[in-house]
């Protein structure tokens, strides 16, 4: 069994970055809006060339004050140009570094809303693929994202989150609610542990609910995300899991 391990980085916690950056597969760097600037931009991306990590655009809302976590409510159009703006951004970025972008995961309020609105995810995937059609899209399976890369005929990875609580439906607890971080080293193996050989969460409520991914998530602002990362990568390979990317899409970033 193959599984990619993901982090959202260049989010303000360069120390953070350095430690996790080591542990993990694929790298999700912030582009400027929501969090990171030119600068942090290139060190990450250079971090992340280093260590042999796969480089993804992790876009969000221009929110710096609430760090991209507040909804907002915006045409399709200003999603799109949302988008390619922090996209063309990063990609100079990476290009300069000698890297190419393997994938793009929104950031917060972004990926929260595209999770269930429709609209919102089709101008995000329609945006990367007029971007790149090789950028695969991460979210969460069963998302409307899913289904409009599905629509689209644009490639997609699932993934699963190894400190966030689930509700039974198989969506994310709202942050705000108590418990919807995992934090605990212990509750972070065990959910990892499930998720691998059952293929399910235990939900808020004490319900089983599947789970489908391809990729872990493992969050760099969650308290103790290094050691969490580590722990997570060893019950992955204590489980016999190879950790690696996803093989890239023809490389490139511009379509043909």
């Amino acid at each position: 069994m193959q599984l990619d391990l993901n982090a959202d980085l260049g989010e303000g916690f360069p120390e953070v970055d350095a430690a996790l950056m080591p542990v993990i597969t694929s790298a999700n760097i912030a582009c400027g809006l929501h969090a990171g600037d030119p600068q942090v931009m290139a060190s990450t991306v250079r971090l992340a060339v280093r260590h042999g990590v796969a480089v993804g655009a992790h876009p969000g809302f221009d929110d710096r004050a609430g760090f991209g976590r507040r909804p907002r409510d915006l045409s399709r159009d200003e999603v799109r140009e949302l988008l390619l703006y922090q996209l063309g951004a990063l990609a100079a970025i990476a290009a300069r570094a000698g890297a190419d972008l393997r994938h793009v995961k929104p950031h917060g309020a972004l990926y929260s809303q595209a999770e269930s609105d429709r609209s919102m995810a089709v101008a995000i995937v329609s945006a990367i693929r007029g971007f790149s059609p090789r950028l695969r899209l991460l979210g969460r399976a069963g998302s409307a994202m899913q289904m409009a890369a599905a629509e689209l005929d644009h490639p997609f990875t699932a993934e699963a989150f190894a400190d966030r609580r689930y509700g039974p439906d198989g969506s994310l607890v709202p942050r705000g609610e108590p418990g919807a971080v995992l934090s605990a080293p212990d509750d972070v193996a065990a959910q990892v542990r499930r998720l691998v050989t059952a293929g399910e969460v235990l939900a808020a409520d004490g319900s089983r609910v599947p789970v489908t991914f391809q990729s872990l998530c493992i969050h760099g602002d969650t308290a103790g995300a290094p050691a969490l990362a580590s722990r997570v990568r060893q019950e992955l390979e204590a489980c016999g899991v190879r950790v690696s990317a996803p093989p890239s899409l023809d490389m490139g970033i511009l379509p043909p």
